[in-house]
């Protein structure tokens, strides 16, 4: 049935909470601080093949405002193509600059319950360099270019292809009407859950 089918929902946001450890600088009393430092990859799909990225230590309710084609890029919300296969999914945007870079996601769909497909695994985090003659501009598919490409390969000598082990925390989904209230993510093996709540902050100072 058409409803039991892997498929990307279009009706809101998938969203992926990653931390890491950073460390401070002495202060007072506190002598080896640490910084627990939160942020979150946002990905919004379109049934056009098209999606939108961000990478920000922003709530959901805060970036769903701007994460859309009319973006400025003061918002780095950046566009990129999807393809799906059974529950597959393949994904890439292009970071440009001086030195453009490719960063790709291979993805895994899946549900908490039947049909709702309202998780995504991140399988693979790659990131390789691309030649200026092989992007015709912003709205080239990214993905056309580079879906034959292996994982160890860059275009640009001065941009190393990387496998990314670090932020790679499964996106849950978050539905625009779930948008305009404040999320937080407690994780809970097999599956993270979505708890409402207000966030203190995204910084933790420990001591050590």
């Amino acid at each position: 049935m058409w409803l039991l089918r892997p498929r990307i929902r279009t009706d809101g946001i998938y969203v992926s909470r990653n931390t890491y450890i950073r460390a401070g600088i002495a202060e007072w009393k506190i002598t080896n601080p640490v910084h627990l430092v939160c942020y979150y990859r946002y990905m919004r799909f379109y049934p056009s093949g098209r999606f939108l990225y961000k990478n920000s230590s922003q709530k959901v309710k805060d970036v769903a405002k701007y994460l859309n084609f009319r973006a400025s890029k003061a918002d780095c919300v950046f566009k990129g193509n999807y393809t799906l296969s059974e529950d597959k999914v393949e994904a890439a945007l292009l970071y440009p600059g001086m030195r453009p870079t490719v960063l790709r996601f291979r993805l895994r769909l899946r549900g908490t319950t039947q049909g709702a497909n309202n998780r995504m695994d991140l399988l693979a985090l790659l990131t390789s360099g691309v030649n200026d003659n092989e992007v015709n501009g912003p709205d080239e598919d990214i993905l056309g270019v580079v879906e034959r490409w292996e994982e160890d390969e860059t275009h640009n000598p001065d941009v190393p292809a990387i496998s990314h082990k670090r932020g790679l925390t499964p996106f849950v989904f978050v539905s625009f009407e779930e948008v305009s209230l404040s999320f937080t993510f407690v994780r809970r093996s097999p599956f993270f859950h979505i708890k409402q709540k207000e966030d203190p902050g995204s910084h933790l100072t420990i001591s050590i």
